[in-house]
C-alpha cells in the first residue's frame, strides 16, 4: 500500500513544480483584483435552471406518505420482560452485606 503524503511534503512538492515552471521560462499572468470570467460582468446573473417554478408541480402526498413510512423503523410486535438487575443491600452503617436479583 502505497503511503500517503503528508501535508509538509505536498507543500514542498508544489512549491518545487512551481519553482521548476519559472526556472523553465514559464511565466505567471496576473489577473487584476475584481475582473469576472463572465462575458457582461455588470449585468445580472443568469438563472442555469431552464425549468418552471414550483407553481407547476403536482403535490403528490400519499408518495410522500409512502417514502416516509419506509423511512421509519418498524415497530416490533415482541414485547420482552425487563432483565433483572443487581441490587446492593447494605446494612445499617452503609456496608454491603449482599447481592440480590431485583425486577424492575
Amino acid at each position: 500500500m502505497k503511503p500517503t503524503k503528508t501535508r509538509r511534503e505536498l507543500h514542498n512538492e508544489m512549491d518545487q513544480q512551481v519553482h521548476d515552471f519559472l526556472n523553465q521560462g514559464g511565466l505567471v499572468s496576473e489577473v487584476p483584483r475584481g475582473l469576472s470570467g463572465r462575458p457582461f460582468a455588470q449585468g445580472s446573473l443568469v438563472s442555469i435552471f431552464d425549468g418552471q417554478g414550483q407553481e407547476d408541480r403536482t403535490p403528490l402526498p400519499e408518495v410522500v406518505a409512502a417514502i416516509e413510512a419506509r423511512r421509519k423503523p418498524q415497530a416490533t410486535s415482541k414485547h420482552y420482560k425487563p432483565r433483572p438487575k443487581k441490587k446492593v443491600i447494605l446494612d445499617d452503617f452503609g456496608q454491603p452485606l449482599r447481592w440480590e436479583w431485583v425486577e424492575e
